[in-house]
């Protein structure tokens, strides 16, 4: 009877994981999200520099979809990456994104990672920073978090 009871836990255990690694596969996946503000400024770039957005990010196996917005700019988007860096603390460019070149841009790209990649996504490694014309080192910023 007890070895009954084990192999019905055991196949259970299974069926249970196969069915969240099917869920993953159809579009459940890994959830982040960010609120973007305004980057550290001194005084003479407070009139180039403004703004905010969010963006939201699903990594479904090692495929990250991300998806965002911002408003607010004083001069029109000019690109938008995602950076690697410990929170608070600025880092290189790492992936490039798509973005609108507006005042009120839109912000999309589907990338595949590699299992680094993963690992910082994971870790609140990566932020997404937003350029402008008028603030092409940085506009808005936020770290991407689960």
């Amino acid at each position: 009877m007890k070895r009954l009871d084990l192999k019905a836990l055991s196949a259970f255990g299974a069926l249970l994981l196969a069915t969240q690694a099917f869920a993953a596969a159809q579009g459940g996946g890994e959830s982040y999200r960010t609120r973007l503000s305004v980057v550290p400024l001194d005084v003479a770039m407070q009139a180039n520099v403004a703004g905010m957005g969010e963006v939201t990010a699903t990594l479904v196996g090692n495929r990250l979809t991300v998806n965002g917005h911002a408003e607010g700019l004083r001069s029109p988007a000019t690109t938008v990456a995602i950076h690697r860096g410990p929170k608070g603390i600025p880092g290189p460019s790492v992936l490039m994104l798509e973005v609108t070149k507006s005042t009120t841009p839109t912000i999309s790209g589907t990338l595949e990672l590699t299992p680094q990649q993963i690992a910082d996504l994971r870790g609140e490694q990566f932020y997404v920073q937003l350029n402008s014309e008028r603030a092409p080192e940085g506009n808005l910023r936020g770290w991407l978090l689960k």
